[in-house]
């Protein structure tokens, strides 16, 4: 009997600008779209060691690449084969495809129900779904080349400006954060001619940024397993520049000529543990409401009087990202390549 097998997919960044190219889009705009499909880049030198780790677990690895998916899925067996998808989207990316790949081929998987893998790369909606839930989103409203869909809430400390649909909290530009209406709907103008896409225009909130981590390495891991951390780049949110500047092959480049710097990360629960806590207790609801498992990332705002604000969740976090592996390392005493293996080890064991 064939050995059970790990199917990672992944959505390579080559391809994706291939077809941004067709689409018309400029090859600035095409390099900086695709960097989001970095963690594809990545991973790819640490396919060996996956493929080792998971070995010595008595279980095979096959990545596939996006375009390949839809075959491999449909001559796998359902009773020998997980999947793994390494990517999400729904505009500029097609990872959301994969789940729904292996929803249609009865192939169990590692992760969120494929519905949330569209939800949260639109970014209204899903906050839409969060306030719903009760949970402490910002108030947005919605607006598309200078046109308002959805008022804005008013807002004493200005507001923050983001792509809707392009999987980033981060603000494109250093003027992201505005402190007129009018600021915001010129900023929405700029992003629809770079990118085609909405905006989400956010209440500003304070605080550090926070990156809530979470891997099911066992199964029976719950909220307590989530690793916080806040994430300190010198500056109040990240730009389009400075994330290009951490990942794949731009990072690559950035850290040949000696400008990569990767922000430092700070335990939440050293300085401020009610905020920890209270991310944790987040992060349950979100599991017990939503249906988050598995693997998944949030990023929050955490004020010094340890007020939290949820900006958004990720089903698909950057797994070879640095911030992911010393989740990894100290979570769960793991290489990024060992807590992939394991977790798909467990669910085998079953």
């Amino acid at each position: 009997m064939p050995r059970p097998t790990l199917i990672l997919v992944h959505e390579p960044e080559v391809a994706c600008r291939a077809r941004l190219h067709a689409a018309g889009f400029p090859e600035r705009r095409a390099i900086e779209i695709s960097s989001y499909l970095a963690q594809s880049t990545d991973l790819a030198p640490e396919f060996p060691a996956i493929e080792k780790a998971c070995v010595e677990r008595g279980i095979g690895f096959l990545p596939v690449e996006l375009d390949e998916a839809a075959r491999v899925l449909s001559e796998a067996s359902p009773e020998g084969a997980l999947l793994w998808t390494l990517t999400d989207g729904i505009a500029y990316f097609r990872g959301s495809a994969a789940p729904a790949l292996a929803r249609l081929n009865g192939i169990p998987m590692i992760g969120a129900d494929d519905s949330l893998f569209a939800l949260c790369q639109d970014k209204f909606r899903s906050g839409a779904v969060l306030s719903a839930l009760g949970l402490p989103v910002p108030t947005a409203g919605l607006a598309r080349n200078g046109q308002w869909l959805v008022e804005p809430p008013a807002s004493s400390g200005g507001w923050f400006v983001k792509p809707n649909r392009l999987g980033a909290k981060i603000g494109i530009w250093a003027d992201s954060r505005c402190e007129s209406l009018d600021d915001a709907l010129s900023l929405s103008i700029r992003v629809h001619e770079a990118y085609r896409d909405d905006v989400v225009v956010q209440r500003y909130v304070a605080g550090r940024n926070v990156r809530a981590s979470f891997l099911a390495v066992r199964l029976d891991a719950g909220p307590e397993a989530v690793g916080t951390v806040f994430v300190d780049s010198g500056g109040d949110f990240q730009t389009m520049d400075d994330s290009m500047a951490l990942y794949g092959e731009t990072g690559v480049a950035a850290m040949a000529a000696g400008s990569h710097a990767e922000p430092a990360l700070l335990a939440v629960a050293d300085s401020q543990p009610v905020a920890a806590s209270r991310i944790q207790a987040i992060a349950g609801l979100l599991m017990q409401r939503l249906g988050l498992r598995d693997v998944f990332s949030m990023d929050f705002r955490v004020e010094a009087d340890d007020t939290v604000h949820l900006i958004e969740f990720e089903v698909c976090p950057g797994l070879p990202c640095f911030d992911f592996r010393v989740y990894c390392r100290s979570q769960w005493q793991m290489t990024l390549p060992e807590a992939v293996a394991e977790t798909a080890g467990s669910r085998f064991a079953v």
